[in-house]
């Protein structure tokens, strides 16, 4: 079976200063992910991953537009790469 390539390009450049916290962010994802749901609704139990996945975006719009802190290439890498739905 011939090898997949698959094109993943390196972070641009200011990604070391915004990984430690999308990292931490992530941790928080798969604690959330796997804690215990027993004794809540359904839909309680989603509650804590839509509230870190909005922290994260949030986080990216706002080092991006509010302070101005990122690049549009590291912008643009962030919503393509780290916001994408992990499975």
């Amino acid at each position: 079976m011939p090898k997949v390539k698959r094109s993943r390009k390196p972070p641009p450049e200011g990604w070391e200063l915004i990984e430690p916290t999308l990292d931490e962010l992530d941790q928080k994802m798969r604690e959330a992910e796997t804690e215990s749901h027993e004794g809540k609704r359904k839909v309680e139990a989603l509650w804590p991953i839509f509230r870190i996945h909005h922290q994260k975006s949030r986080y990216i719009f706002d080092l991006f537009y509010k302070r101005k802190a990122i690049s549009r290439t590291l912008y643009d890498y962030c919503i393509k790469e780290v916001m994408r739905i992990r499975t």
